[in-house]
Order: C-alpha cells, then sequence, then structure tokens
C-alpha cells in the first residue's frame, strides 16, 4: 500500500485546495514545499505582497484622495522601502500561519523540502538537512508554480537589475526605474512605482499592452500613467543593458537609450519543473517549463495531475484554487462540475481593470452584434463621496436576446464589482433584471443599473427605427 493517496508537489493556491479537497473526502494526503515557502508563490513573492503593497502605495500616497484634496495632497512626503514592507511582512507572516492551520486541521501532512520523481509513483523528498526519503502515493499532484523568466544575456543583481521577485526587496524606492514588458506584473508594477513619483519608462515589443482588455480601458489606463509621468516605448526590443554604479543604462534596438536608477524585467513566467525529474514519471514540459494537461488536470500519465501556473493561461491565484479542487474530486471519483467559461479576470493596475466575458474588439470579429451601456463614476454619488472621477463601467449586451455578452470595469473596486455582472451572465440573466433591480444607494454597484439604463434605452431607438 502506497504511504498516501495524494502526494502534492507545491503548497500554492492549487496545491493547498487540493490536499484539502483530498483531505475532505477522507484520502491520506501529505503536501511537500520549502520551509519558506509555504503557501507558495502567491503568498511569498506574487499575489499577496504585490496586492498589499499596492494598498500600501495608494495609503501613504494619498493619491487617490487628491480629487477631493488637490494634487499636492500626500499623506507621507518620504516614502521609504521600510514604510512599504511593513504591512506586507505582516499579511504573509499571518497568511502562511492560516495555511499551515487549514493543513492541520484537514489531517494532511506537511513535508519541509524538495520532491523529485524516483517513478510514476514515487517522490524522492530533499529534506533543508540534505536527508532524502522516499514517498509513495496513488495519486500525485503537480502544483510547483512559476518563477520570472530571464533573459540568458542580463545579469541580474537583485539590486539594479531586477525581476518581480526581487523587487519586493530593494533597499530604497528608486527615482527612475525601466521597466521591460507591459503585460499584467509590469504594469502593476508600473502603476505603483509611478504612484511613489518614480520617473517610469516602459519598453514592450508588442505594439500595445494588455490586449486582452478593453481598448477604452486600455486608453483611460494609458491616460492616467501618463499623467503620472510614465513614458511608453511600443514598439521597442532592448538590445543590451549597461550596470554602472547604483544606475543602468537602457538601450534600444532603435539606439534609443534610458538612463535609470534600475531596470525591472517582467518577460513572463517559467515553470518549475527542471528540479521535478519528470522524466522518471513519463513526464514532460514544453520550453516555458509548462505541463499539458487535459480537461479534468490529468497529465499524459493518469494518476498524475498539473494544477495553477504550471499548466499556464489563465495563470491565476482564483482559477489555480478551482483547478485543485477539481483535480482532487476526479482522481477520487467525486463529481464535480466544469469550470464555468465565465472567469472574471483581475488586473490590480492603479486605477485596476476587471473583465468578464468578451471586448467590444471580440465580438466585432466574431460578427456578434451588441450595445454599449455604459456608466461613469463621476454620475454616482458615490463617486464623488470616493473621489473617483475617472472611474466607468461597461455593459456589452445583445439586442437579440438582450443578456451580457460583456461587462468591462475600471476604477475603484472594479475587481469586486465584477462579480456582479460574472453572477447575472453566470445565470443566463439579461439587461433588464439590472434595470429593475435595486442597488444600495449610494454605492458604486448602482453603475450596473445606469449602464442597463443606458443600453436599453440604445435598444429602445434601434427597435422604434426598426419598425
Amino acid at each position: 500500500m502506497p504511504d498516501f493517496d495524494m502526494l502534492v508537489i507545491g503548497s500554492g493556491p492549487g496545491g493547498q485546495k487540493a490536499a484539502i479537497a483530498a483531505a475532505k473526502l477522507g484520502r491520506r494526503v501529505a503536501v511537500v514545499d520549502r520551509p519558506d515557502m509555504v503557501g507558495g508563490v502567491s503568498i511569498h513573492t506574487g499575489t499577496i505582497p504585490s496586492k498589499t503593497l499596492r494598498e500600501a502605495v495608494l495609503y501613504l500616497t494619498g493619491l487617490t484622495q487628491r480629487d477631493l484634496y488637490g494634487q499636492s495632497y500626500r499623506l507621507k512626503e518620504d516614502i521609504t522601502v521600510a514604510d512599504l514592507t511593513a504591512r506586507t511582512q505582516h499579511v504573509v507572516g499571518r497568511e502562511v500561519d492560516v495555511i499551515r492551520s487549514q493543513l492541520s486541521r484537514n489531517h494532511v501532512n506537511l513535508y519541509a523540502g524538495t520532491g523529485r520523481f524516483v517513478d510514476p509513483h514515487t517522490v524522492a523528498l530533499r529534506e533543508v538537512t540534505g536527508h532524502e526519503r522516499l514517498l509513495t502515493a496513488e495519486h500525485v499532484v503537480i502544483a510547483t508554480g512559476t518563477r520570472p523568466a530571464r533573459p540568458g544575456s542580463v545579469e541580474f543583481d537583485g539590486r539594479t537589475i531586477i525581476d518581480s521577485d526581487t523587487v519586493l526587496a530593494l533597499d530604497r524606492v528608486p527615482r527612475s526605474m525601466v521597466i521591460v514588458g507591459a503585460g499584467v506584473i509590469g504594469m502593476e508594477y508600473a502603476s505603483m512605482f509611478a504612484a511613489l513619483g518614480s520617473r517610469i519608462t516602459v519598453v514592450e515589443k508588442r505594439a500595445g499592452m494588455l490586449d486582452m482588455c478593453d481598448v477604452e480601458v486600455i486608453e483611460s489606463l494609458k491616460y492616467h500613467l501618463r499623467d503620472l509621468a510614465v513614458t511608453f516605448r511600443f514598439g521597442e526590443t532592448v538590445a543590451a543593458v549597461e550596470q554602472h554604479p547604483r544606475s543602468t543604462l537602457t538601450i534600444l534596438e532603435s539606439g534609443k537609450k534610458i538612463p535609470a536608477e534600475a531596470v525591472m524585467y517582467s518577460a513572463g513566467r517559467q515553470g518549475l519543473t527542471d528540479e521535478l525529474d519528470l522524466d522518471r514519471a513519463g513526464l514532460t514540459a514544453d520550453a516555458r517549463g509548462r505541463i499539458t494537461v487535459d480537461e479534468h488536470y490529468r497529465t499524459e500519465v493518469p494518476h498524475i495531475y498539473a494544477v495553477g501556473d504550471v499548466i499556464g493561461f489563465p495563470a491565476l491565484a482564483a482559477t489555480s484554487m478551482e483547478q485543485g479542487r477539481a483535480a482532487a474530486y476526479h482522481a477520487f471519483g467525486e463529481p464535480v462540475g466544469r469550470m464555468h467559461n465565465l472567469q472574471p479576470i483581475g488586473i490590480y493596475t492603479i486605477p485596476e481593470i476587471s473583465f468578464v466575458g468578451r471586448t467590444e474588439d471580440q465580438l466585432t470579429e466574431d460578427r456578434v452584434p451588441f450595445e454599449v451601456g455604459i456608466s461613469r463614476y463621476r454620475e454616482l454619488a458615490r463617486g464623488q463621496i470616493i473621489g473617483d472621477s475617472h472611474g466607468m463601467l461597461k455593459l456589452l449586451v445583445s439586442p437579440q436576446d438582450r443578456t451580457l455578452l460583456g461587462v468591462h470595469c475600471f476604477g475603484t473596486g472594479a475587481t469586486e464589482l465584477i462579480h456582479i455582472g460574472q453572477s447575472v451572465m453566470g445565470c443566463g440573466g439579461t439587461v433588464d433584471y439590472l434595470v429593475d433591480a435595486v442597488f444600495n444607494y449610494p454605492t458604486l454597484a448602482e453603475s450596473y443599473k445606469v449602464a442597463a439604463l443606458d443600453a436599453t434605452n440604445r435598444l429602445r431607438q434601434i427597435d422604434r427605427l426598426g419598425d
């Protein structure tokens, strides 16, 4: 008999939920992870610290209050790294305690160390002392996560040339910074450091940024970031980065040279699979270290599952959790519904962005007719109260059956607000439900009613002309 019914390698969001789900089914479960990484990348260098850092930036800079108290308003003049990380360290510590407690409460064995395959059912646990022991399991879940991808030609020193892991360990707030990559992580950090007063230059080889988002929302974000003195260099590629004492010089292939105190690379993620000895389990990973899975999160070896960032898109903590639960249920024959396609995307730029469903461009490309309803925060009493006059909510509505095809939000609370639209879409509701619904006043949620009325008024005009 194997030692465990399920062995999980990695304790991030996907690994945690797989382990706890299996334990709730009465199975013998173990989790393997480094003692300093309980909770995974999400807790230590990813989601939790970056979002906590963002809250500290917003609070200390007073950025969101400037519409109310003037553009010079600032809670603290000289913001240090210690000011920013104090809250982050507290939150990370508490979250690690919560995860340890959850695993212990569900009788999940937590082994400190790293794991590698010996054969498809056996994992060698290397403990911090260097001692190795073998653990056998009927099912194995790979939930090792990812690390920032680093170009081989660049020498990262964690001080002047950094990535999204080492940015949290900076000894001071740089006065200027080049951010290479205009993806989600790059734009989140660009927003934060720009709010702190750093002079930011974003270099992106593509023609634009965040191309999965609504065009109008991205234009609004660009406007806000440019207002914070962010410079964009789209269609540009970095040829070299020169290191100088406490500064850098970024040289672009076009010949442009950008001096800055620091350079941050945000050029994608690499799956943490190179030390797993996947071949001994009959598995392979692609060039990015990602593992291919089926709709049940099974790898090509049926009793081995993989969940979370290590399987690629969408690589979100929220979806990873659901993947972990679904994998555990499937492994032990427990009925589990398919993950809904309506997964909300949240991007914690300043201001934040969130959306669910399709964009205007996608609908146009698919030749799906739609009508637009918009609500702007400045029209809402709550928007005036909180000082957000730039936020907006956009509904994309089908003129045929009046269902919602997409919801896009930009501004304060966007990542919370989006779930109202997600619920209406998931239940097959129509824009008329939002028109007839009563929302608390004054709230930002009221934006749904305003946008719904805007859309239905447009639809009514079209119907009149059609008659």
